[in-house]
């Protein structure tokens, strides 16, 4: 088991780039969730608490996240990268 990374940076993710993402299920826009709902479920990872849509529990934190726009799945962004995979997506159901 991987230990949870502390997150310190703001996610710095190009504009073009994020205007171009979608979900890869649904094909929904996607925007960057707000600092303190990736707060939350970072302190939520810490404690065990959080799975991803594989059912796998979710060990490294978050720097940041883009979140579906119906506000249901959460994809995490790691290193300034989004993990745009359907199994990785995180959902939002009980979190907040």
């Amino acid at each position: 088991m991987e230990p949870a990374r502390e997150s310190t940076a703001k996610v710095n993710i190009d504009k073009d780039l994020l205007s171009i993402l979608c979900c890869p299920e649904t094909k929904q826009d996607v925007a960057l969730a707000p600092e303190s709902v990736i707060a939350g479920i970072n302190d939520r990872i810490v404690k065990g608490e959080v799975k991803n849509k594989a059912g796998q529990v979710v060990t490294e934190r978050m720097d940041g996240g883009l979140l579906r726009a119906d506000k249901k799945i959460l994809y995490p962004i790691r290193e300034d990268i989004p993990v745009m995979l359907i199994d990785e997506g995180i959902p939002m159901e009980g979190l907040l």
